[in-house]
């Protein structure tokens, strides 16, 4: 039970970290914008964060993995992290939690 406890403290600390990261071009930070499609921990607390973008030509494509995957690294309790990109589904402004959309106006 403690170790299902742990799994999901550290679960929510990953999304924290994840939370202080924004797409460069909207006021929303990328769990909010629905770019977070899943994050996986392991019992050697090995992470694998499955992302997509708002497109396949977002000016971030190159950095925002990599900002995603150092940032949830610095976590002492981490072991490894792997950031996959996917298209798929493809993202849209369903995604987006309501207080996202309240923050671009979309609400």
């Amino acid at each position: 039970m403690s170790e299902e406890i742990e799994t999901l403290d550290l679960g929510e600390k990953i999304v924290n970290v994840i939370k202080t990261i924004y797409d460069p071009e909207i006021p929303v930070d990328i769990y909010e914008l629905g770019l977070i499609y899943d994050v996986l921990v392991n019992e050697d607390n090995d992470v694998k964060i499955l992302m997509t973008l708002t497109s396949p030509n977002c000016p971030v494509a190159e950095s925002l993995p990599v900002e995603v995957e150092e940032k949830v690294k610095s976590l002492d309790e981490i072991n490894d992290v792997e950031v996959e990109i996917t298209f798929d589904p493809p993202w849209t402004q369903d995604l987006m939690s309501d207080e996202a959309k309240l923050e671009v106006g979309m609400l």
